[in-house]
């Protein structure tokens, strides 16, 4: 079984708030509600904006265009603001960790993630994931991002398995669930808050929680 990264097996919006916190802590100074709230809003459009570009600065500009913190980091110290303190944001859920841990009692388990090697290998690093999985793939790495069917073609070949005997856990309808199916894996579309499918995919199986993949393993 292999797995997407972010909003699959991390919960990116969960890093997104806490990295919100480390921006207010080190650039503002006694915000309150509920301008708080909007400003977080606001941060969180403006990084939805930008997902996919590894390139942050937009993000801080626009945010701090719109809000003026009392202590505005320069423009050239923002990119390496974010690869540091955004990696250190993520963290698994334990119940997750359990679900992965019975899977891999009885499958090989892999990540397929799109983004920068340093990024990601931190997030995979500071959730304690590096020790859990069978093979990890970085697009950055091999020079390959999803939904190229050649990066899931390079798990299949390190993991030595057919294509057929394998499920792809993402939460991602074109990069992730199209992807895999040109590869002719079976893709299984992770979707906790339960948007409406309005493509023409067809995942393998929705799920909108990790206890159901147990059954496709036992």
């Amino acid at each position: 079984m292999l797995f997407d990264l972010d909003d699959t097996l991390l919960d990116r919006d969960l890093a997104v708030d806490k990295m919100f916190s480390v921006i207010l802590e080190k650039c503002y100074e006694d915000v309150q509600h509920p301008a708080k709230d909007e400003m977080l809003h606001r941060f969180k459009e403006y990084d939805k904006g930008s997902y996919g570009d590894n390139n942050k600065i937009n993000v801080f500009e626009s945010l701090f265009d719109e809000f003026p913190p009392q202590n505005r980091l320069p423009r050239h110290d923002i990119q390496d603001f974010w690869n540091h303190h955004f990696p250190r944001c993520f963290s698994i859920n334990q119940h997750t960790l359990t679900i992965v841990n019975t899977i891999k009692q009885h499958v090989k388990v892999g990540i397929i993630t799109n983004g920068t090697t340093h990024r990601q290998k931190a997030k995979i690093m500071n959730s304690g994931l590096t020790n859990y999985f069978d093979t990890i793939i970085i697009s950055e790495e091999v020079r390959m991002t999803k939904p190229d069917k050649r990066i899931f073609e390079l798990a299949l070949h390190k993991l030595n398995v057919q294509p057929e005997d394998v499920l792809f856990v993402g939460d991602d309808l074109e990069k992730d669930i199209r992807g895999c199916q040109h590869a002719h894996i079976k893709g299984i579309w992770f979707n906790p808050k339960r948007i409406k499918n309005d493509t023409d995919i067809k995942p393998y199986a929705e799920i909108d929680s990790f206890d159901r993949l147990i059954s496709y393993i036992t």
